[in-house]
C-alpha cells in the first residue's frame, strides 16, 4: 500500500484513475463501517451428496430433509408440511458472508408457503432461536427473529420485484459484521439492520427452514460461507 501511495503522489501528479483505485483499496481495507477487515477462505457448507455437517433441531425430523441431484430438499409437494423444521450446521459462525441458491414451490391455496435461512441462531429448549432471512410471498428479504422478537425489518421489494423468480431459483447473500446485518436476493439489497441489544448473541449456527401449513417444497444448493476476520 505504501509503495502504491508513493507512486500515486510522486512528482506532484495525481492521475484520476490511480486516485480512484487508491480509494477503492482503502475502502476494502477498512470496510463500509470504517473497521479493519479481511476475508477468510470461502468454503462449501454442503458436499452435494450427503448431509454431513448438518442436523435437525429435532432428531425425529432428520428424515424430512434429504439430498437429490446435489440439492438439499424438504417437502414433497404432495403432503402438507406438518410443522416448522430446521436443518442446521454443526459449526457456529460469527462474522461472515453466506451465499446460496434457493427455490421454493407450492400452492398458496393449500396454506402458507414459506421458508427461510436462520443465522447466528442458538438451540434452546428444543427450539432454534435467532435471526432469519425470510423467503416467501409477503416476507421476501425480511429479517425475522425466530422464537424471540418476531419481525425486525421488512424487505424493500421496489427493485427486487423486477428480478425475483418466485417459482424458480434465486440467490441469497447474508452478510454480518459485528452488529450490522445486510440481506441481498439476486444481488439486490433488500434490507439492513443494526442490532442495538448487546445481549443478543453474535455467534450461532446457520440453518435452512421449511414452514408448516401448505403443500410445499424447498430446495437449497451451492451453500458457501466466507468468514470475515
Amino acid at each position: 500500500m505504501k509503495a502504491y501511495r508513493d507512486y500515486v503522489f510522486s512528482a506532484g501528479r495525481r492521475p484520476l484513475t490511480a486516485i480512484l483505485l487508491l480509494c477503492l483499496l482503502m475502502w476494502m481495507a477498512v470496510g463500509p463501517e470504517g473497521k479493519s477487515q479481511s476475508l477468510g477462505k470461502t468454503v462449501s457448507l454442503f458436499d452435494g451428496k450427503t448431509l454431513n455437517g448438518w442436523k435437525t433441531v429435532d432428531p425425529a425430523n432428520q428424515k424430512l430433509w434429504w439430498v437429490a441431484d446435489s440439492v438439499i430438499r424438504s417437502g414433497d409437494g404432495i403432503h402438507k408440511i406438518p410443522a416448522n423444521t430446521y436443518l442446521h450446521t454443526v459449526k457456529e459462525y460469527e462474522d461472515f458472508e453466506f451465499r446460496c441458491l434457493f427455490k421454493l414451490t407450492g400452492d398458496p391455496k393449500t396454506g402458507m408457503i414459506n421458508s427461510g435461512i436462520q443465522y447466528r441462531s442458538i438451540l434452546q429448549d428444543g427450539k432454534i432461536v435467532g435471526y432469519q432471512a425470510d423467503i416467501g410471498d409477503g416476507y421476501w428479504g425480511d429479517i425475522y427473529d425466530e422464537h424471540r422478537r418476531e419481525k425486525l425489518v421488512g424487505g424493500d421489494l421496489s427493485t427486487l420485484r423486477h428480478v425475483l423468480n418466485k417459482d424458480g431459483w434465486n440467490s441469497y447473500i447474508i452478510r454480518c459484521r459485528g452488529n450490522f446485518h445486510e440481506l441481498y436476493i439476486n444481488g439486490v439489497k433488500t434490507c439492513e439492520y443494526t442490532e442495538k441489544d448487546a445481549s443478543i448473541p453474535r455467534k450461532g449456527v446457520i440453518a435452512v427452514q421449511i414452514h408448516s401449513g401448505g403443500v410445499a417444497q424447498v430446495e437449497f444448493r451451492d451453500l458457501t460461507i466466507t468468514e470475515l476476520k
